[in-house]
Order: structure tokens, then sequence, then C-alpha cells
């Protein structure tokens, strides 16, 4: 009895000095003592005039007797300064011959970096390196709470807590009153060692909403201050029809301020391990990451073993080998105009980032992208002035798109041939405008060179349809090829009296391109082409605005081009590699090359006309549209593709084929702060719509939020296996129900093929301390090797104690 009666006193005592703590922290404060803003450089040092030895006091009344200084404040706590810090409290003493200093009564402790230290009585020496606390609370900049019955401060860089509690979410209300933190670690020691950067705890219990859910006898984790350190991250949980439960749990170990390694080992119930790695530098002037991926095992998915036409569930199949891949970038920029970097970009699976779940794989760190499912590996070097620019590099592409889907099973998709991908080395990019006007005008002169090489023959859109074989194509090279351009382009510009913007331009240029291994069965044999073209054109604006009421604006701007172009030559020996992809909008329309490359090209007689409408009212609150259209003398139909479907029809899947192109309509609209959306259409001239995209996205309480999306694409007029038509709704949003509770869900609809190709629904606790997830998913995709799957998923995201991505934030 006498030992449970003292184990309770114990924690009646430690309650009461812990409830103490949280009282100081959250009381009232002035200004400078709420939450620091998170910095992200270091704090400007403080010039307030005062000498390292000098001590400022405002109080009261003051007073010294001997070697003590006293003060104290009655309607308001003693305000001193000194070495950068600022002292609060209702009795304030300082001994000089000691060196130490007393503060009692509602202490507050703000140091330069702005870290907050709360207490009911404090000691400190004149060098701030031991000092002794009650009811002793600390909050940093990051917004992480520290709170301790007692407190004494060892040293310089070592402070140790007697029945402390750690946490990194809020402990006050919008009020100001205390609360029960959501995640908290309370400890009958805590000692925080500033020089080991790391806080360690004796007897930790950690709770979530105040109540206990673990205990361990030692437990550490970094400080708050620090950035990164060397310690378990948080654990991946993931489920898959084909993996089964998958838990991966992510290391980070810090090797310097500039250099780290990610140890992030899978574990999978139904297949072997699969091990991730990534390593990262920061040098004086540029950076380099890497990341990695191994497993010894077989593939795994969906296949069809009976020949029935009926796939099995999570069938291993294959022999074990080792499947790996790897991600790596470097960027320099040295003092200088030249900056340089690479990508590496290889995976030995088409489907092994999907099977293993690898975090975020397509990313753009090079001058050139690989684009959704492309991986690219490159070496590039930029050189850039004010005047010029010179840009060089050298790539390869390794696909792992599907060619052609597989209706039994995903497991037996045909993927895209990374030889019939072109090699490109070099591509050379320049530009130069001379520092004066040139006849009154900017002048810019622009250079590009380029060599690609296959090794697989590939035919439409690349070669052109006169020059594709009838027949079998089986053991045709790849067509290589290489270009030379030159062009020239002046502008000058004139505004009339009346507001009328008039600009006269003149273009020149001239391509030479050398192609080889051309189809021989059509008696091709190498070629040297030349070509060139030269125009002159004009545009106009003519920009109108109207002051509406209530302080609105109404701004009409009329846009109108004629552009007189020689014959275009489009040769059909040349390969159209740089400008197959062609997105037709407000930007592009006005656009002497509407082309994103140079392999295709416009020319004779085009008048080119459009309006734009924008108004705005009150709050920065807007909305516009454009309409244009573009027609021609003649039409072009070199611009034209055979259809995959049937090849002996050809269709134009730019929209300026014919003398009138598409209509072009483009739009935008933010209401409010809150709601904003944005559209764009190419509309044929029978009014169908060959290509639209629009997102609609809104904000509502203070986390609540919704968006939607649309795109399609109908410029193949033939249904078939091979048309790649598309129309996607795309849906996501998160809805807050009860306080900290809500509900979040997502999903992806293939109209085309009237499936939901992936969709997740979820219930939500996020108190912008710690946010979790936990909901189902289910996956339609057809490029999934395992087929059409659904599991549960699990997302943590906690404060403080470190995140698990493959992000390159931290590094130094």
């Amino acid at each position: 009895m006498r030992a449970e009666g003292a184990v309770s006193r114990k924690n009646a005592l430690r309650d009461r000095l812990l409830a103490g703590a949280a009282l100081l922290a959250c009381a009232p404060l002035p200004a400078m003592a709420q939450t620091a803003p998170a910095q992200t450089s270091p704090p400007a040092v403080i010039q307030d005039g005062l000498t390292p030895d000098a001590i400022y006091i405002e109080a009261d009344q003051a007073g010294r007797q001997g070697d003590v200084i006293s003060a104290t404040g009655e309607r308001d706590r003693v305000y001193a300064r000194f070495q950068g810090h600022t002292l609060r409290g209702r009795a304030v003493t300082y001994d000089i011959a000691q060196g130490i200093g007393t503060a009692d009564g509602d202490v507050e402790l703000v140091d330069p970096d702005r870290n907050t230290v709360f207490a009911s009585h404090l000691e400190l020496d004149s060098d701030l390196r031991a000092g002794v606390a009650v009811d002793f609370a600390t909050r940093t900049t990051n917004g992480a709470s520290l709170m301790a019955a007692t407190a004494v401060r060892r040293s310089e860089n070592v402070n140790e807590l007697n029945y402390a509690l750690f946490t990194p979410c809020p402990i006050c209300d919008a009020e100001g009153n205390p609360k029960t933190p959501s995640i908290s670690i309370q400890a009958e020691k805590v000692v925080q060692d500033e020089e080991l950067r790391a806080v360690l705890y004796r007897n930790a219990v950690f709770k979530v909403g105040g109540v206990p859910v673990l205990w361990t006898p030692f437990f550490a984790h970094p400080d708050p201050t620090v950035d990164r350190a060397s310690g378990f991250l948080i654990p991946i949980f993931n489920y898959d029809d084909g993996r089964g439960v998958s838990v991966e749990t992510p290391y980070l170990k810090v090797m310097s301020p500039s250099e780290d390694w990610l140890i992030s080992p899978q574990f999978n119930t139904r297949v072997l391990p699969f091990l991730n790695l990534q390593w990262r530098r920061r040098f004086a002037e540029g950076t380099i990451v890497a990341r990695g991926g191994y497993t010894y095992a077989q593939s795994f998915g969906d296949f069809d073993l009976n020949g029935d036409g009926r796939a099995e569930s999570n069938v291993d199949f294959g022999d074990r080998t080792s499947r790996s891949y790897f991600l790596g970038y470097g960027k320099f920029d040295p003092a200088g105009p030249w900056r340089w970097g690479f990508t590496a970009e290889r995976t030995s699976d088409k489907t092994l980032f999907d099977r293993y779940d690898v975090i975020d794989p397509y990313q753009d760190n090079g001058l050139y992208y690989g684009d959704q499912r492309r991986l690219i590996s490159q070496l590039y070097a930029e050189r850039q002035t004010a005047r010029s620019y010179l840009s060089v590099a050298a790539f390869s592409i390794q696909s792992l798109r599907v060619a052609r889907f597989n209706d039994v099973t995903p497991a037996l998709n045909v993927f895209e041939s990374d030889g019939a991908l072109p090699l490109v080395a070099p591509l050379i990019d320049a530009r130069w405008e001379p520092a004066g006007a040139v006849l009154g005008g900017r002048l810019r002169l622009r250079g590009s060179a380029v060599s690609l090489y296959r090794d697989d023959y590939f035919g439409s859109p690349v070669l052109r349809p006169e020059i594709i074989p009838v027949g079998s194509t089986l053991g045709l090279p790849g067509v290589d090829s290489r270009r030379v351009t030159g062009q020239l382009d002046w502008r000058r510009s004139f505004t009339s009296p009346a507001g009328v913007r008039y600009e006269p331009f003149v273009d020149g240029r001239v391509d030479v391109y050398s192609v080889a291994d051309l189809p021989p069965i059509l008696g091709l044999k190498d070629e040297t082409i030349t070509r060139q073209r030269a125009t002159i054109g004009l545009d106009v604006s003519y920009p109108l605005i109207r002051r509406l009421s209530d302080g609105a604006d109404l701004m009409v701007e009329p846009l109108g081009q004629i552009s007189i172009s020689t014959d275009p030559d489009l040769d059909p020996r040349i390969p159209v590699e740089d400008a197959q992809t062609l997105e037709l909008d407000e930007s592009s329309l006005f656009r002497i090359d509407r082309f994103p490359g140079y392999d295709l090209m416009e020319g004779g007689v085009r008048v080119t006309a459009g309006v734009r409408a924008t108004v705005r009212w009150s709050e920065g609150r807007t909305a516009s549209l454009f309409v244009g259209r573009s027609m021609r003398d003649a039409e072009q139909d070199n611009f034209r593709i055979p259809i995959p479907d049937a090849p002996n029809n050809l269709y134009d899947p730019t929209g300026l084929a014919a003398q009138t192109s598409d209509w072009v309509v483009q739009g935008s609209f933010q209401p409010s702060d809150r709601i904003r959306g944005w559209g764009h259409a190419t509309v044929d001239g029978s009014g169908d719509i060959r290509r639209a995209e629009m997102a609609v996205d809104g904000r509502w309480g203070r986390r609540n939020l919704a968006t939607a999306s649309y795109i399609v694409d109908r410029s193949n007029p033939l249904n078939g296996p091979l048309n790649r038509n598309y129309e996607f709704v795309q849906l996501a949003g998160q809805q807050f129900i009860a306080g900290n509770w809500g509900v979040a869900v997502a999903g992806i609809a293939d109209l085309e093929r009237n499936l939901i190709t992936r969709s997740e629904v979820g219930v939500v606790f996020d108190d912008d301390c710690f946010r979790i997830e936990v909901g189902y998913r289910r996956d339609n995709t057809r490029v999934s090797p395992t087929g059409p799957s659904g599991g549960v998923y699990f997302r943590l995201n906690l404060a403080t104690f470190g995140g698990s991505g493959y992000g390159s934030n931290g590094l130094r």
C-alpha cells in the first residue's frame, strides 16, 4: 500500500508540474513571444547597441545592493536584454560577482534563434551555459514543444529534463488554452544533446490523443532543430494482389551535411524482398543523386497458364534472375555562363516499377525529359548570357510503354521496342541577338543541328506515306538522319495614335538533311536534301479597355496576322522526328512555325484571326476567353498520316491540313481565391471536338478541397485495336466531417472503355501534426502486370519525426 501510494503521489506531482508547464506555454504573450515562423536562412545579428557584457533592464522597480541587481514588475513583467537574448519575469535578480541570474513568475526567455523557453523559476549563469528551471517548457521555431517538471542545463549543449513530455503537435487551442496533443512522448528523464543533435528518453511512453499505446525503456530521435539525422523514417505500408502485403522500411544514414544514404528494403508476403537505395551528394557547384533497386526473383502477375483465356492470379513464371533499376542525375552550375548535367535511367524489366510500386520513378531532372513511361539517359551542357544561348546534348531512351495490349492478361502485353527509338548524338541549339536595334527592330539568329540513329525499322508517323514499303518490313534497318538548320528572325513594333499595334516581321530559314538507310525496296538510297523558306508578314492587335460598374474592367483585344511564305517543300524523304505532336493553342496559333520541331513546316499565304476578352473585378477575380482560327491558300496533305487500323486511309492529327484550321477555344476563370478553372479545345469545321482539356479545383473551409479534370482526343476518325483516341475524367477531393475526421476520394474513369481505371476511398484524420489515411484502392489499368487488383492502403505522415520520400531537400 505504501508503494502504491508513493507511486500515486509521484504521478500526481508529475502531472501537476507538467500541467503547470503547459499553462505557462499557452499563456497569452507579447507578440515576440508567440510561435515564430520557421526560418530558411540564419537569423540576422541583433543590433541593439549593447556590448557583450552589458544588460538592459526595464522594470517598475529596480535597485542594487552590493553586487546584486534586482528588479520587479507589478503591472508589467520585467524586461531584460543581454547577449542577443530577451528575458521577461515578475522578479529578476543578477549577481554581478557570481555571474548568476534568476527570474521568477511567468518567466519567458527568447534566444537569438527565436526559440522560446517558459518557466515559473529560471536560473542562468552569465555565459548561458548552465541553468535550472521549474515548470519548464520550450517551443522551437518549427512548432515542436518540450515540457518538463524540472530542467537542468548541464552545459552549453546538454539539457536534462525530469518527468518530461515532447510533442511536435500544437499544445494550445485557438483561444490559448492547453489541449492534449495528438502525438506525444512522455518519459521519466529526457536528455537533449545539441552537440549529438539528438533527444534521448528513458522509460518513454508513446501517447496518441493522450492514450498510452507503447512503452520502451529507451528511445531517441533527432533534435527538433536538426534538418536531417540518421534514423528510421516513416514506414510505407501497401497491399497488392501480386506482392501481397508490403512494408517498406526506409533508413536514412547522414554521412555529412552534404551527403546521405537512404536504404529502403521492401518486404512482401508473396514474393521475395526488393531493396531500394539512394545516395545524394551536394558539391560546391552542384548535386548528384543516384537511386537503384535490386531483387533476384521470378517475374509474377496474372498469366494464362492453361491457354484457355482465363488469367490465373499471382502466378510466378520464368527463371529467377537479377531484376534492377537505376535512376541517377547530376546538375552542376558553376559561376559563369556555363552549366552542365546528366541523367542515367534504365531498368531491367518493362514493368518493374509497376510490380514493386517504386516511388516516383518518372522525374524531370535533365535538359530533356523522357516523358511518362519513358526513361532518358543524357549528357548536356548549356551556355547562357543576356544575348545568347547554346546547348549541346546527347541522349538515348528506354521505353516502358505498351505498343499493343493483350485482352487476356497484361502479362502478355507487347511493349514499344527500344531499337525503334533513336539515339540522339548530338543535339545542338543556339540563339544570338545583337545588343542594338537592327533597322529599328529586334534581330535574332538561330542555329540547330541533330543526328539521330535507329537500329530497327519504324514506319508511320516517322516515315511519310509515300516511302512506307508495302508488305513485310522484317529485317529493314532503321532510318538515320542528320539535320543542320539556320534561321533569321526580325521583328519591329509600332503603335498608332489610336492605339493599334503593328508588328511587321521577316523570317528566313535553310535546312540541310542527310538521310541514310531509307527503305531500299522503293529504290531509295542515302539522300542529301536541301530546302529553304522565306516569310514576310504583319501582326496587328488593338487592345480595348472599358470600365464597367462596381470597379470591374473589360479588356477586348482583336488579333490578326497575315504571312506570306515561299513553298515549304515538304520532301517525303525527310523523316518526321521532332514534329509529331502539335498542341494548337492560343500561344502557338500566331507563330510562324506552329510545329514544335523542324521536320515539318508551313508555307504559302496564311491569314490568322482571333479575339481575347478578359474581365477583372474586385480582389483579383478574373475570367478570360480566346477564340481564333487560321486560313491558308491551299490544303497541306503532307500533314496527314496513315490511320493505324487502315494504313491506306489518311487523317489529320494536327488540325492544320485543311484550308481552314481547327477553331482554338481557350479560357480561364477565378471567381474567388477558392475556385479556379481553365479549359482548352480545338474544334473542327463541322463543330466536332478534336481535342479538349479542362480542370476545375475549389477549396472551402480550411482543409476541404476538390478537383475535377477532363481530357479527350478524337483526332483518329476510325475505331480499331490500334486507335489511340482517349477520353478520361479524373476526380479527387477530401471533406472533413467532424473535427479532424474526414473522407478522401480519388478516381480516374476511362470513358472510351467505360471503365473506372483507378479509384480510392479512405478515412482521414488530420490535425496539422500528423495525417493518417486508411482506405481501399482498386487498379484496373491495362499496363499493370498483375491485372485488375484491389486492396487496403495505409498512409502516415508525421511532423518532426521525418518523412520517407525520395526528394533532394535538406542537403547543404
